[in-house]
């Protein structure tokens, strides 16, 4: 059988950019076991694909929510119980490339695999539905467990509105460079459920590209899976940073409101 990915240098090229992140997700200890999750809108490079020749017999499955702005989109998603680390040597044996059909309720595995894709699948798919009806030009979501940052929203001060964006830009330049948008809040909710999806939504909506739960992990949006994982990477940079040094005995000093305003203006 052929692979999806033959005669595709564009799709083969986005499938190994998310085998890349989900490496480097392991190797810095933010996916243990089956944890974190990738979704990746790949509609703009199969958008000529006969799919009918490519579905996977009775791979039709409801994905428990109707989203009307996804019909007829394609996404390689991470599958269920599969490893970060498989993904990242495998992508196409641990993950798959699925359709929404028209109902805009269900989706087709279509290449090259049956496998069934991440049981984050409607939360994640939620949020590509909001981000195409507004508009947005990301492509990519990212949830992963970064260790220090997960570790500071067990200190309840830091989950007050904005007080943990406010630190970490303080930390080092690039985190009030590259995160311009800084980091929403979501209480802790069940993994998985609906209503995190839907809190999740609400600090997008509000402007944050990078949302953090609780006790829990990051779930990132961007423009590809590499400039997701580079805001969550800066983000726990400035964590480390943080917590590194509160681990010899001091509490750190911080970039000044007007030295951070002053960094505000230069980049705009």
């Amino acid at each position: 059988m052929n692979s999806i990915l033959d005669n595709n240098a564009e799709l083969k090229c986005r499938i190994e950019q998310v085998a890349e992140v989900a490496g480097y997700l392991w190797q810095k200890g933010w996916a243990e076991r089956n944890g974190g999750n990738i979704v990746v809108n790949v509609t703009e490079q199969l958008s000529t694909l006969n799919y009918s020749k490519l579905s996977t017999p009775n791979s039709k499955a409801p994905i428990g929510t109707t989203l009307p702005h996804l019909k007829g989109c394609y996404f390689f998603c991470k599958g269920t119980n599969r490893r970060m680390r498989d993904l990242a040597r495998r992508p196409m044996d641990n993950g798959s490339i699925i359709r929404i059909t028209d109902d805009c309720a269900h989706y087709e595995i279509i290449a090259d695999q049956p496998v069934t894709p991440t049981s984050e699948l409607p939360s994640h798919l939620m949020v590509h539905d909001d981000m195409i009806a507004k508009g947005s030009p990301c492509k990519a979501s990212l949830h992963t467990h970064p260790i220090e940052l997960v570790a500071m929203t067990h200190h309840h001060p830091f989950l007050e509105k904005d007080v943990l964006t406010r630190l970490l830009w303080s930390m080092i330049p690039e985190t009030r460079a590259f995160c311009p948008k800084g980091l929403g809040i979501v209480p802790y909710l069940l993994p998985s459920s609906v209503a995190l999806a839907r809190a999740t939504l609400d600090r997008l909506g509000e402007g944050y590209d990078v949302v953090m739960w609780e006790k829990h992990g990051v779930f990132a949006v961007d423009t590809d899976i590499m400039a997701a994982f580079d805001q969550v990477d800066v983000l726990n940079k400035a964590a480390q940073i943080y917590l590194n040094a509160r681990s010899m005995g001091f509490e750190p000093e911080g970039m000044s409101d007007m030295q951070m305003q002053e960094l505000a203006t230069l980049i705009g």
